[in-house]
């Protein structure tokens, strides 16, 4: 069989190339062809455009390379009508792909699958429309989204999560705190993980909170997860004097040795909570309060972390925009610290979480719901 694929960041590769490993596994014959990143191309196949070249995340950028989207649309559906695939495997990435599947759902008549749903749930829920129309089979990695596909009409096949895959796979499981700082070069306290985001922006705007907030702990050496793709030292303009560590490529070894957690909402919440970590979740911008009143007119959930939202309660301290202020953090950092009803609280509510999510093998179940349809 021939599978064409599209991913459009990092994660995106990621996931795609689990889901790749897993098709193979189903599917000795497969063929791969895909718009994507290097670990997608460590598993075989053609990469026809590299996620770096069409990675373009808001609004303005997206209009700055306006040209550039549109020639990297074109330049796909033309080699998926000169290739012909058996299937077309989208993974994310809305804007980009929702554009893909129309085209070859209705010019060309070939198979559409989409693996991690995109997330119209929180916005753009008008999605819909074209998801119905447009995708054969959508593979959920998040619960809720069950339900709330069902009210549209829609089925959709929940598949797992693949950070649960990826933390039941990770190296360093059973490292000892001793090794862990011994290696890296802390101390003997115990540990505060400071993730700040995966971009520039974010980093921005929340890593000056976070340090401002864990200065009022001085028992506790505050450790900073390295983003990927961001050079230490851009950390050291925030960082400034203070002694404060920064770990790149280290993050789940930094949670897995932490006492708690300030963390910038995205899938990092649902690592720190599978990893039984204590957190407060932490997210500042630009021009926060009207971004805040912004948000409450076109948000259509109640949370915006992960965890609480698939366990559907707060679990989780969500510290929003403008009032994610230092003083705030550090008054919610502090229930937590100690063996607190707040502490056992939130680890209870991770428990809930886990078995909500289930087990691991996410990619393996959608690589044989995407076999199966062409078994039959």
């Amino acid at each position: 069989m021939k599978y064409y694929l599209i991913a459009g960041e990092a994660s995106g590769d990621l996931h795609a190339a689990a889901l790749m490993k897993s098709l193979k596994t189903e599917d000795p014959e497969a063929v791969f062809r895909f718009f994507g990143g290097d670990l997608m191309a460590a598993e075989g196949g053609t990469l026809v455009r590299h996620y770096r070249e069409m990675a373009y995340m808001g609004f303005i950028p997206v209009l700055l390379n306006l040209d550039k989207v549109w020639s990297n649309i074109r330049l796909c559906c033309r080699d998926i009508a000169e290739w012909r695939p058996d299937a077309v495997i989208l993974v994310d990435y809305p804007g980009f792909n929702l554009k893909i599947a129309k085209y070859v759902k209705s010019r060309l008549s070939l198979p559409v699958y989409y693996y991690i749903s995109p997330k119209i749930w929180a916005w753009k829920a008008y999605r819909i429309r074209s998801i119905r129309r447009y995708v054969d089979r959508m593979f959920s990695i998040l619960p809720f989204e069950v339900p709330f596909y069902e009210r549209y009409g829609y089925r959709v096949d929940y598949v797992g999560n693949p950070t649960v895959d990826e933390l039941a796979a990770r190296p360093h499981r059973d490292e000892t705190f001793d090794s862990f700082v011994s290696e890296n070069g802390l101390s003997g306290k115990p540990v505060i993980a400071l993730l700040a985001g995966s971009r520039v922006s974010e980093i921005k705007n929340n890593l000056p909170v976070m340090l401002d907030a864990v200065a009022a702990f001085p028992d506790y050496q505050p450790v900073v997860a390295g983003a990927p793709g961001i050079d230490a030292a851009f950390y050291d303009r925030f960082i400034g004097g203070r002694r404060v560590t920064v770990l790149s490529g280290k993050t789940f070894r930094l949670l897995q040795q932490s006492r708690a957690a300030l963390v910038t909402s995205g899938t990092a919440t649902l690592e720190t909570a599978l990893l039984r970590v204590p957190q407060v979740v932490c997210y500042r911008a630009n021009g926060s309060r009207l971004v805040y009143n912004l948000f409450k007119r076109i948000l259509h959930v109640r949370f915006v972390s992960l965890v609480n939202l698939i366990a559907d309660r707060e679990v989780v301290r969500e510290l929003l925009l403008h009032l994610c202020t230092a003083a705030n953090v550090c008054r919610e950092l502090a229930s937590l610290l100690d063996d607190t009803p707040e502490r056992e609280r939130m680890l209870s509510g991770y428990r809930e979480v886990a078995d909500r999510l289930g087990g691991p093998g996410a990619p393996e179940r959608a690589a044989r719901l995407i076999a199966d349809a062409f078994r039959k």
